[in-house]
């Protein structure tokens, strides 16, 4: 059975993470991809989702096996984006393999839902975590109580940015 990687992480990424993050999150899916990983979910939020979901569309290049599925809360989750990020957005969506919403619309709840969902349907979570509060934070905590793999990104990146 092929497994699955999902993936979390901050909405804002940090200035001195940028440059490392791209090739780190490459590294991490080829990494997932020689453990048996053939399948990605990514959340479709703006920051590291939208980064991550970028990475598998590139990687699928020359990995043509690979499926990218986008888990999206609502089917409105983008209606307070600026122009910029629904246009990322709406790429994403158009060359993913498959885009499973959760709800028509909002509620109280429905992120927290579609984080259970990514914690829960996962073998590995690759994350962007720097911050305990927060969404991502809760998938990164769900995945660990599950005993599921995870890798956080940030810690290395933080070290990098220290030097």
């Amino acid at each position: 059975m092929e497994k699955i990687c999902s993936f979390t992480g901050h909405r804002r990424i940090a200035a001195e993470h940028k440059a490392a993050l791209g090739s780190l999150l490459q590294k991490a899916i080829a990494y997932a991809y020689e453990n048996g990983v053939r399948h990605f979910l990514a959340g479709g939020a703006v920051g590291f989702d939208t980064l991550a979901a970028k990475a598998v569309i590139n990687f699928r290049i020359s990995h043509p096996d690979v499926r990218l599925v986008i888990l999206i809360p609502c089917k409105n989750q983008s209606l307070k984006w600026n122009d910029y990020e629904r246009s990322v957005y709406e790429y994403t969506l158009s060359v993913a393999d498959e885009v499973e919403y959760l709800a028509e619309d909002y509620y109280d709840g429905c992120m927290k839902e579609r984080n259970a969902e990514l914690a829960k349907r996962c073998d590995m979570l690759i994350a962007y975590v720097g911050s305990y509060v927060g969404g991502s934070a809760q998938t990164l905590r769900m995945a660990q109580k599950l005993e599921k793999t995870v890798y956080n990104l940030y810690p290395s990146l933080d070290k990098r940015s220290q030097k």
